[in-house]
């Protein structure tokens, strides 16, 4: 028995917000999506249950023009806007979260501080490399001991000479192993946070790869090791503080508030589709009423979600994307998609469970999305310091 209730695209948008897109972001937002639904859904269950990021895939998303598209053209950029950019985070994380963080990672962790914060020969010598995906970076933050909580970093850098020397050991980095380019954040000798664009060829620098993720397996995660890794003077960003780093994150978490509901709309699709096709007790389970609430609260939450990510984008474009109005939409977007997975994950009963469908896949790695960029607690604290004028941290 076939579907006869809404279509994908009606699902997506129930609300009509197509209608708002300009032709440029529609336009872009279509090549993204065929890429997406040509390149990656055929393989992408296999990819994740191998633990496999095809080293091809960052030179196919240079091509496609989607690496770094809010940028200038004359830096490999599109120029394009930021509701562009939220929708290619939408269509790529329809397929899986780990191939929306490379995307992100690349372009809001790496060449959005190198763009901001750095010199003209450094963004000559990077960003265009990193638009085509020729270069790969990762973003160097987080700590085993220093999440949540940056400023209580353990890496040191000095100054010697005309050089600066690094010494530390960064965790859960996305593309680690694979980057040619490293963001590293690093407390100096005044006691304050400096970041640094680290050619990864350097000696003393080091890439361990985790392999014992139960999420985002299609997703290169790394440590770092940094053994007195010396670093010139002209890779050092011009920023000092966690302000500098934490304006990374506010781009990346933007791009997350849009990324989550590509995954959580994706679960909605084939819960809808499931039940229209699944018989119980002689007839659809979709007849269930039971089964219709868990999908009109799917919709409802996802629909909402769309809603934020859009005027967000606006706000953005104006620039009054204030961090705690970023928090409220990563926070909200990611609990909305990843209530989506678990409810699919369930309506699907046994077969749920297996990566033949992508609810589970979804569930799980939005288990990490939830967690990084601020987790779902800090997000909540911010907004709450936000409401009170107190720090609850």
């Amino acid at each position: 028995m076939s579907q006869k209730g809404m279509t994908k695209q009606q699902l997506q948008d129930f609300y009509e917000l197509e209608s708002f897109y300009t032709p440029e972001e529609r336009m872009i937002r279509d090549s993204v999506k065929e890429f997406v639904k040509g390149e990656i859904l055929p393989s992408i269950g296999e990819w994740w249950q191998e633990g496999y990021f095809p080293p091809e895939l960052p030179k196919k998303f240079g091509e496609l023009g989607v690496l770094g598209v809010t940028l200038p053209e004359t830096y490999g950029g599109l120029g394009a806007s930021y509701t562009a950019y939220g929708l290619i985070n939408r269509e790529i994380e329809y397929g899986d979260s780990g191939m929306r963080s490379f995307v992100s990672v690349q372009s809001s962790l790496v060449m959005y501080p190198i763009y901001t914060y750095g010199s003209e020969e450094m963004k000559r010598n990077w960003l265009p490399r990193l638009a085509s995906g020729e270069a790969i970076g990762c973003f160097g933050l987080t700590e085993p001991d220093a999440g949540s909580d940056p400023g209580a970093m353990q890496t040191r850098v000095k100054k010697v000479g005309n050089d600066y020397v690094i010494n530390g050991v960064k965790r859960w980095i996305t593309s680690g192993s694979r980057a040619d380019v490293a963001i590293i954040w690093a407390k100096g000798e005044d006691d304050k946070i400096h970041g640094f664009a680290v050619d990864t060829k350097t000696p003393g620098f080091k890439a361990v790869d985790i392999k014992t993720k139960a999420s985002m397996r299609a997703s290169v995660t790394s440590e770092l090791y940094l053994d007195d890794v010396v670093v010139p003077a002209k890779d050092k960003l011009n920023v000092i503080g966690l302000k500098g780093a934490l304006s990374c994150l506010n781009q990346a978490r933007f791009g997350i508030a849009w990324g989550v509901l590509g995954a959580g709309f994706f679960c909605l699709e084939e819960a809808s589709s499931y039940v229209g096709d699944r018989t119980v007790f002689g007839v659809p389970l979709a007849t269930k009423q039971i089964v219709q609430a868990k999908l009109a609260d799917m919709l409802a939450d996802l629909t909402k979600g769309s809603l934020l990510a859009f005027h967000l984008a606006k706000l953005k474009e104006q620039g009054k994307d204030i961090p705690a109005r970023v928090s409220l939409a990563k926070r909200d977007n990611i609990r909305a998609a990843l209530g989506a997975a678990r409810v699919s994950r369930d309506m699907l009963g046994g077969n749920g469970i297996t990566t033949e469908y992508g609810s589970i896949r979804h569930m799980l790695n939005l288990e990490t999305v939830a967690t990084y960029e601020g987790t779902d607690t800090v997000h909540t604290l911010i907004l709450g310091r936000e409401v009170t004028g107190h720090n609850a941290f």
